[in-house]
């Protein structure tokens, strides 16, 4: 076996690599591309199983069903490289994906609307709306401008209170509108003052030490 794919396969899934015994379904796929991209990077590993076992690919079509993935259901386009490797006889495909500068890349949900995925660990999370106005701002070239007001007063009293609160905690106990309370914690994400915690259900946010 490869020194190299053995090593991989050693770490096991994580934030930055993923195993896929196969590619069956290009949309499916794409979250993995969109959660990589949004996040820190990562690799796939086609033709290994869960539990770090080799496979091999199954057909030379997942190559273009990686490409479909990345091209077809992918918005922005997700960039990436593929390297074959050749381990007994088995064809493993590495995918390679960066951290990309234009954030947000969406992906086909289940009821078919295009939604940001992020990774957290080894699973892929729906983003929140918040992150997705965090990476719109970190991207974008004017300067961030954050005012002290009587909503971000309040805000910090809640943190303090529950050490960690939801953006839906935010919004009910101020009577605050969706679209405010989710530009003023981008904002505070965004200048780091506010930190996040995302979960598969809720994303919780907290006073960044």
């Amino acid at each position: 076996m490869s020194l190299y794919i053995h090593n991989l396969i050693l770490q096991g899934e994580s934030q930055t690599l993923d195993f896929k015994y196969e590619i069956a379904d290009a949309r499916k796929i794409a979250r993995t591309f969109s959660a990589f991209a949004n996040t820190k990077g990562g690799r796939l590993l086609i033709g290994v199983k869960d539990n770090g076992n080799i496979s091999g690919i199954r057909t030379d079509e997942e190559a273009y069903m990686a490409e479909a993935a990345a091209d077809m259901y992918c918005k922005p386009k997700v960039p990436f490289k593929i390297v074959p490797h050749k381990i007994n006889s088995k064809t493993i495909l590495e995918i390679i994906i960066r951290e990309s500068s234009e954030k947000p890349h969406l992906a086909p949900w289940k009821d078919g609307e295009w939604k940001a995925f992020v990774r957290v660990d080894d699973q892929n999370f729906l983003a929140s709306k918040v992150l997705v106005e965090v990476w719109k701002r970190k991207f974008q070239e004017e300067k961030i401008v954050v005012r002290y007001d009587d909503f971000e007063e309040k805000l910090f009293s809640l943190v303090r209170e529950k050490s960690e609160i939801t953006l839906t905690d935010y919004i009910e106990t101020f009577r605050i509108k969706p679209y405010l309370a989710v530009k003023i914690l981008a904002n505070l994400i965004s200048i780091d003052i506010i930190d996040s915690r995302i979960t598969e259900t809720e994303s919780f946010y907290f006073l960044k030490q």
